[in-house]
């Protein structure tokens, strides 16, 4: 084994954490079904929590899907269904995942 392919097993190892998952347009809801059928099955993108409170829920952001917003919740249920996938929220991150279902 040489010296560079000691250095790339040293700083790209198997096990390395995969690249995070791609941004997707959270510009309309159009833009937004455009970037999820791009993603290959089983994949995951993402926009932020204000991208997708704005597009799916009547409530302040705050507020938005949480226990009182049944519209909004309801909203990407079926903005969800439709596009095959199924959406993750990750509070900590601000972030919305959707996963292209197989």
């Amino acid at each position: 084994m040489g010296v560079g392919d000691l250095l790339r097993k040293i700083f790209n190892p198997a096990n390395a954490a995969p690249p995070d998952a791609p941004r997707l347009s959270g510009t309309s809801e159009s833009a937004l079904g455009s970037s999820l059928r791009s993603l290959p099955a089983g994949e995951r993108g993402w926009i932020t929590f204000a991208e997708a409170a704005r597009l799916f829920s009547s409530e302040q952001p705050q507020y938005a899907f949480g226990e009182m917003d049944d519209a909004g919740k309801l909203r990407l249920g079926q903005f969800s269904a439709e596009l095959r996938c199924s959406p993750q929220f990750m509070p900590t991150e601000g972030r919305v995942y959707f996963t292209r279902n197989t």
